[in-house]
């Protein structure tokens, strides 16, 4: 089992080599000096590696962490590698789908049929009251009660009918 004092005290050769800690995680040192902590575990029949994160931006306890997780997901038989693949795939799709990409969607097939001074006033509302507040987070997992917290912020600044038109802009997004 490593300690900190290894890990910290482990110096580049002039191949790459591994540091065991226990459990199949293990710390690759490298030639030109960076550390990798690695993982080899069997899947289906065959052998294989996941990295887990460089060192020191993830330390040995973290490192031990992701091994545990991982081999829970093994004893639910589960790959890690597939399963950290799906949920970055999920997150990808989630960002696609979010408020401000879809209300990018909504602008560009609203607009034409708008007078540009009007589309660009919107275009702004948006950029500068909406999106900071909504614009990151998936449309899908956007609830009413967010909706008014952004309308009462804009409220609160004396911009009524600003509010009132940024609420009606959403919920045009909404139902695009």
């Amino acid at each position: 089992m490593l300690n900190d004092l290894q890990v910290k005290s482990a110096k580049p050769k002039t191949k790459p080599y591994k540091l065991a800690d226990q459990l199949g995680l293990h710390l690759v040192v490298y030639p030109h000096g960076s550390k990798l902590w690695q993982m080899r575990y069997r899947f289906d029949g065959k052998e294989r590696t996941a990295s887990l994160g460089k060192y020191p931006d993830v330390t040995m306890s973290k490192a031990r962490d992701k091994r545990d997780l991982m081999r829970k997901q093994l004893a639910d038989n589960t790959d890690p590698v597939a399963a950290q693949q799906l949920d970055k795939m999920a997150k990808k799709i989630a960002k696609e789908q979010s408020f401000e990409a879809v209300a990018n969607a909504w602008y560009d097939s609203w607009s034409p049929a708008r007078s540009q001074r009007h589309a660009a006033y919107v275009k702004r509302r948006l950029e500068a009251d909406v999106f900071p507040v909504i614009g990151t987070r998936p449309i899908t997992a956007i609830k009413a009660p967010e909706l008014v917290r952004m309308v009462k912020k804009i409220e609160k600044r004396g911009a009524l009918d600003i509010a009132k038109r940024a609420y009606e802009t959403t919920g045009q997004i909404f139902r695009y």
